[in-house]
This record gives structure tokens, C-alpha cells and sequence, in this order.
């Protein structure tokens, strides 16, 4: 465990199953609790409080009217990555929020889209040292040929819980 946050703690008890079902276990734990990250089946292929993997299969339920991952699919893919990056390292006082985001499709996606989003060490003394505060959260979202398919800012602000 690399920080003592709610959202650790629940993946520090996932990797104590067995191997076999720990893909699985993870996709539907976070899934349960972000219902559309659920319900559009992005896979968690890794989770750290540097960086974050995940992906998403070109299935019939995320696609657009020419059989590709449909542009709020490949949205919901960047904002996710970002958000479970930085919720790996908010206090579990603080509340994340999406301030804002731009997105600029350059190519059209072919097939399975990954997006890998990172905090350097700077970032993440901010997030968990500020009462409150924002920041851009770096993202590059790939399709199965391994190009960009788009360019996004993704900016999350943190709060105290109420």
C-alpha cells in the first residue's frame, strides 16, 4: 500500500485474493461504486498513486454509430484514469470534483482504447497536503494501434468534506 487512503485501503484487500479473480474483483468493486465506469466495462489495469492504466474494449454498448468506442465513451476513459489517479491520493477528508475538462479528437479511434494518466511527486504532495486546491492531471488516451487519439485537459479540484 502506498498511502493510507479509503480508496488503497479497498485495493490493498482486493490484491490479497487469489490471482485468478483479482481483475475481475477490481473492475467490479470500482464499478459498483462509479455505476458508469460499471456499466461501460472499463477494465483497471493498474492502480498506483503515480500512475493509473486502464482500457476499454470496442464492445456494441459503448459504440457510436459507426461501430467505434463512441466519443463519450473515450471522455468517460480519460476522466476516469485522471479521477482514480487522484484518488489514490486525496485524504479521505477531501472530496474530488472534475472542474474542468477539454477534449480535441484528433484521429479516429480504431478497436481498444487505453488511457494512462501520471502525478509526479510534486502533484501528489499538493493533493494530499492542500486543504484545498486544483490541477491538471496529465492523460494520454491510446486506441489498439498505440496512437493518441486525443488530446485532453482534465482539471480536478479537491475540498474538504463537508
Amino acid at each position: 500500500m502506498e498511502y493510507n487512503n479509503r480508496l488503497n485501503r479497498n485495493i490493498e484487500k482486493v490484491n490479497k485474493m487469489p490471482k485468478f479473480i483479482k481483475p475481475w474483483l477490481l473492475d467490479k468493486s470500482i464499478g459498483r461504486v462509479v455505476n458508469f465506469v460499471g456499466t461501460a466495462g472499463i477494465h483497471f489495469e493498474k492502480l498506483t498513486c503515480h500512475k493509473v492504466v486502464i482500457s476499454l474494449q470496442n464492445k456494441k454498448k459503448v459504440q457510436n454509430h459507426i461501430g467505434q468506442i463512441h466519443a463519450a465513451a473515450t471522455t468517460l476513459l480519460a476522466e476516469t484514469a485522471t479521477g482514480m489517479v487522484v484518488g489514490m491520493n486525496i485524504p479521505d477528508d477531501k472530496l474530488p470534483l472534475m472542474k474542468d475538462l477539454s477534449i480535441n479528437f484528433i484521429r479516429r479511434s480504431l478497436g481498444k482504447q487505453m488511457a494512462v494518466a501520471w502525478l509526479d511527486d510534486e502533484q501528489i504532495e499538493q493533493i494530499r497536503n492542500t486543504p484545498k486546491g486544483d490541477l491538471s492531471v496529465p492523460i494520454r488516451v491510446t486506441d489498439e494501434t498505440g496512437q493518441e487519439i486525443i488530446q485532453a485537459v482534465m482539471n480536478w479540484a479537491w475540498i474538504p468534506k463537508k
